[in-house]
């Protein structure tokens, strides 16, 4: 029933398609023809996204799946495709930079098991075609080894759905950051802060970059936690304390200390997660937030942590104060690795 189901939505497709480019031809520019043709997919797409989100069994779903991602890749390759509104409201992202340099599509597949596989496209600009080509992104997260230290391309991604895109500049080159999610499986979800670039004179999307200072081979951020937490990563305006370093006379003697500032910036703001009980250590599923908010701020070409952000909410009262420094000792330094052992 399933089946019949599918295939008679891409045979509809298929006569639609057939129908507007023969009328259209004769009446319509090329535009409006691929405008109508779009509308065309979008419309049949959303029926099998339905099947995807709704249908009881894997083997339903899978089969819907595979006929949108054919259709959203025939979709893609139409003149004006990257133009083109795609809403299929909270279903799949579609994150496109405002360079239009490039435009990225996720969406998930969840299993009976309660595991997720990931799916999606890269459609980027090529300066030498001056055309958008197209890449399709397999999720092979299961085989991915320390995946918070390797290059990754399209045909070995970490699977992700993409729910913001960060776009920085530095002397002159834009830089491009991804936060994504993942339900992982029944026990464990994962939250990425993840770079992608693209390979010089190419339009080929590369995931992950050494973009994070003072860490090394680190080239994507990769929290996995137990499915019962929640875990907020964001980019957003928030404030963050510094400290100028002063000396100071007091009593004949000097000093020297650190004069504490708090400064509000743009900055990937997330919780920092740890084991929930003693000996648990390399376990995600028992991973929850400390209660300490770390974030990364752009510096130079490069994330750069700071372990002494501070989230603010829109009601000022509810706002915790930052840890006061002791007035009874003037020589008092705040440590540089807070938080940690």
């Amino acid at each position: 029933m399933m089946v019949s189901r599918l295939n008679k939505i891409c045979n509809t497709l298929a006569t639609c398609i057939l129908f507007v480019c023969i009328t259209a031809a004769q009446v319509m520019p090329a535009s409006a023809q691929n405008r109508d043709l779009l509308a065309k997919y979008q419309s049949n797409m959303q029926q099998l996204l339905d099947h995807v989100v709704n249908s009881p069994t894997d083997n339903e779903r899978y089969n819907a799946n595979e006929l949108l991602v054919q259709m959203f890749e025939e979709a893609l390759q139409i003149e004006g495709s990257f133009q083109w509104k795609w809403d299929f409201g909270t279903q799949i992202s579609v994150l496109t930079s405002s360079d239009r340099q490039f435009r990225i599509i996720t969406w998930p597949v969840v299993r009976d098991n309660g595991e997720y596989e990931c799916f999606g496209f890269v459609q980027s600009y090529n300066s030498k075609t001056e055309e958008y080509d197209v890449y399709v992104l397999n999720d092979m997260s299961d085989e991915i080894l320390s995946p918070n230290e390797v290059l990754l391309a399209p045909e070995n991604w970490l699977g992700s759905v993409y729910q913001e895109l960060i776009e920085t500049k530095f002397e002159g080159k834009n830089y491009y950051t991804l936060i994504g999610w993942t339900g992982c499986n029944m026990l464990t979800q994962r939250k990425v802060i993840e770079p992608i670039c693209f390979r010089s004179n190419s339009s080929k999307p590369q995931f992950g970059q050494a973009l994070f200072r003072r860490e090394k081979n680190i080239r994507r951020v990769v929290l996995e936690y137990s499915r019962n937490a929640m875990v907020n990563v964001c980019f957003d305006e928030q404030t963050v304390r510094t400290y100028e370093n002063k000396k100071i006379k007091k009593k004949g003697r000097t000093y020297n200390v650190q004069v504490p500032h708090e400064e509000k910036m743009k900055m990937i703001i997330f919780d920092e997660i740890a084991p929930m009980l003693p000996g648990m250590e390399g376990l995600p599923q028992y991973y929850a937030p400390t209660g300490t908010e770390l974030a990364y701020v752009f510096r130079e070409g490069r994330w750069e942590l700071r372990d002494n952000a501070q989230g603010r909410l829109s009601n000022p009262k509810l706002n915790k104060e930052f840890e006061p420094l002791p007035k009874d000792n003037p020589s008092y330094t705040m440590p540089n690795d807070r938080g940690k052992k």
